[in-house]
Parts: C-alpha cells; structure tokens; sequence
C-alpha cells in the first residue's frame, strides 16, 4: 500500500489552522494541486459528507469524510478502478505552534501501479498543499 506523508511546523494555533483546514472549498485558493472543491452535502466537514475534488492531472473525484475528531483531525477516501485513496488531516498542538501532518495511504489491486506512475505527483501535491495552509494559517485573519 503506497503511503506519502509530510509533517510542517505551522505558527498559528491549531484552531486556527482547523478553520483553514476544514475549509476545503477554499483549497483551490491557497494551493495549485487543487482546481475545484465543492461540497456536495454543504461545506461543513461531518462524518458522510461529500466533496468533488478537481486537480491537475487527476480525474475528477469525489471524496467522502470517513472519521472526525472535531479540533484535531479528519480523514476522507475516494475510490476509483483498482484503486481507494485515504487522506488524513492531523493537527497537534505544540506550544502556540501547530504541527500538521497529511498522509495519503492507496490500497486496492492497482495501488503499485498507481503509486508508481504518479508517486512523485502524490508527493508533491501533499507539499504544496500544506505549505499552502501553513500561508493561510499564519496569515492575519
């Protein structure tokens, strides 16, 4: 199961970086891997909730949020031929700072595939998108 993760330092509190975070329909503002997002139950994150995903490169995809810990954490999957894509949101307060962490584990029979032909996407993509949080966090509200 190809798994990619990337942890950052983020100067903001984590209820802060929550409300940037779960804001996913604002996603497309702060980061390049990501086109469109919309809610297609709403724009709260809840357990159930469904969300089209468009980003360069990918087919569009809807994701549905499997798990919550309000304040700290959410995971979402999507699913497609051969292949389910989880991603989980963690935050962890550190003093006034907040470390996030965002993992995309893809399991199914053509996960290898997947992860060998766009590994390297997958990676970057997380990056770019947790830097673009961090941009967002830190930010003057």
């Amino acid at each position: 199961m190809p798994t990619y993760q990337t942890s950052i330092t983020i100067h903001a509190s984590v209820e802060r970086v929550w409300a940037v975070l779960t804001d996913v329909e604002n996603w497309p503002a702060l980061t390049a891997s990501m086109t469109s997002v919309r809610g297609l139950d709403g724009r709260e994150i809840a357990v159930g909730s469904r969300f089209e995903v468009e980003q360069p490169k990918l087919r569009k995809a809807v994701w549905t949020v499997t798990d919550l810990t309000e304040g700290t954490r959410f995971s979402w999957e999507s699913a497609s031929t051969g292949v389910t894509t989880r991603g989980d949101h963690l935050l962890v307060a550190d003093g006034a700072d907040t470390r996030m962490t965002l993992v995309v584990h893809q399991r199914g029979a053509l996960a290898g595939l997947v992860g060998l032909v766009a590994g390297g996407m997958t990676r970057r993509y997380i990056e770019m998108e947790a830097a673009g949080l961090k941009e967002r966090s830190e930010a003057p509200a």
